[in-house]
C-alpha cells in the first residue's frame, strides 16, 4: 500500500472514531427528558372503569 492510500484510511478511520466517541459520550451525559404521566389528567377520579 503506497503511503497516499495509508493516509487516507487512517484519516478515514480517524474521523469515523471521532463521530463514534463523540455521539457516544453524548449518549451517556444527556439527562433524559421528563416523559407525561398518561394518567396525570385522570389523577381526581376515583372509578376509572365501571365495573
Amino acid at each position: 500500500m503506497n503511503s497516499s492510500a495509508l493516509t487516507i484510511m487512517i484519516l478515514a478511520q480517524g474521523v469515523f472514531i471521532f463521530f463514534a466517541a463523540y455521539f457516544f459520550y453524548k449518549v451517556l451525559t444527556t439527562a433524559p427528558k421528563q416523559e407525561p404521566d398518561s394518567y396525570s389528567e385522570n389523577d381526581d377520579i376515583e372509578e376509572r372503569q365501571k365495573q
